[in-house]
């Protein structure tokens, strides 16, 4: 794409070296968990900029998966399957045609798969089958963010209709008071993050002994953030007999360990694609210096079809700042980051989903898990930690069989 089109001399990358880094695999920072801890200090990662530019394959040029069964065929209770329907899904996607077969058999499953394939449906449909053939059925479900850990519960309701399934939803950021409450009452799920999960526990007010089974989902996100000692915390207090259902979009040898020290003779379901969605077009803007970097910003997203937008930067600081440029200059902006307690990240979010606000400017807690219809473009305003990172975050925009766009500033 020429530079005249944005009126600056700057200019998307070419990739004259596509193929040749086609093969490479970033370098990892030695020692410890990649990108970030839990205290969300960074450390450096160098990522070959070649793998940030690559031409999408739209899903239909490619060969359509022929799922084995439709959502009518699986053995599930005929409520389940009418609210299924009613949601608008019909064919199961690979990881769903797979791992919902498993999960019913109560095998222990191992599900990898790329970001946006509908492994939540994958887990939720077959669990909620158990507790309607048994109320007495427990399920907890732990999750690495309390965006994540929300949605989840929202396709739950939804899932459930009107059959008298209840979940409690226990992440940090809202009142635990509340949370313990509702604990006392009847409920089949209970879906939170490790570390509210941990309080609660060792205030004796969450008793895993008493849940059947388990999902660890984005398994690889919970490690990166430095969740493993509390996931070990929750798996220890968990009963022998129990089902774990274990996802991940990537596997390392520490996500290996995890599932030989978690599960019991798991099925293994991998459905992984690739390293980047191949219908998200990718590119970088290349910058002399980054005093122009806000200027180019503002350039590109006045353009009319950067319409639903999602910026990442790496710092809280730096994406709030970042938001109120951007209202200042008359954009309707909102951020989420780590700082801003869970309604008013909640509200954000929803409101991004809703169209009211057109760009979001996150840190990586909306990188993994969260499905945001229609994002037209993914913006890296500040380079991901690592290439993991950046995986997801652009795992955002082209969902489905959507086209989408992800642009990555490069000094």
């Amino acid at each position: 794409m020429s530079t005249k089109s944005f009126g600056r001399s700057f200019h998307f990358g070419n990739s004259p070296n596509r193929q040749r880094a086609a093969g490479n695999k970033p370098s990892r920072p030695s020692g410890g968990r990649s990108g970030f801890n839990r205290g969300n200090r960074f450390r450096d990662q160098r990522i070959n900029p070649a793998l940030f530019v690559s031409k999408a394959e739209p899903n239909l040029k490619t060969k359509p998966y022929v799922s084995k069964n439709a959502f009518a065929d699986f053995a599930i209770a005929e409520q389940l399957k009418n609210n299924i329907i009613t949601k608008g899904y019909l064919t199961p996607t690979p990881i769903q045609d797979e791992a919902i077969p498993a999960v019913l058999d109560g095998l222990d499953v191992v599900g990898i798969a790329n970001t946006g394939t509908g492994k939540t449906a994958a887990f939720l449909v077959p669990l909620i089958n158990k507790v309607i053939l048994n109320g007495q059925e427990n399920i907890l479900i732990v999750v690495p963010t309390r965006e994540l850990a929300t949605q989840i519960n929202e396709e739950l309701i939804d899932f459930r209709g009107r059959l008298r399934i209840f979940s409690v939803c226990c992440v940090g950021g809202t009142s635990i008071g509340r949370q313990i409450s509702e604990l006392h009452r009847a409920h089949n799920f209970v879906i939170g993050t490790p570390g509210r999960l941990k309080d609660l526990i060792e205030r004796g007010v969450l008793k895993p002994a008493r849940f059947s089974t388990i999902v660890l989902d984005e398994a690889d996100r919970m490690l990166d953030m430095g969740f493993v000692a509390d996931m070990r915390f929750i798996m220890n207090l968990m009963p022998t007999n129990r089902q774990t259902l274990f996802f991940s979009a990537t596997v390392n040898k520490e996500i290996d360990r995890l599932i030989q020290e978690f599960l019991t003779d798991p099925v293994t379901i991998s459905v992984k694609t690739g390293n980047t969605p191949k219908n998200v077009e990718q590119d970088v803007i290349k910058i002399r210096h980054e005093q122009e970097k806000l200027t180019i910003l503002h350039e590109i997203l006045a353009k009319p079809e950067f319409s639903k937008v999602l910026i990442f930067g790496r710092t809280k600081f730096g994406v709030e700042k970042l938001s109120n440029i951007l209202l200042r200059s008359g954009f309707k902006a909102d951020a989420i980051h780590g700082n801003k307690n869970q309604n008013k990240r909640q509200l954000a979010l929803n409101l991004f989903k809703a169209n009211k606000t057109t760009i979001l400017v996150a840190t990586d807690v909306a990188a993994r898990g969260l499905d945001i219809p229609n994002v037209t473009h993914v913006i890296n305003y500040d380079l991901p930690a690592t290439y993991d990172d950046y995986v997801h975050r652009i795992g955002r925009t082209g969902r489905g069989d959507q086209l989408g766009k992800a642009l990555t500033f490069i000094g």
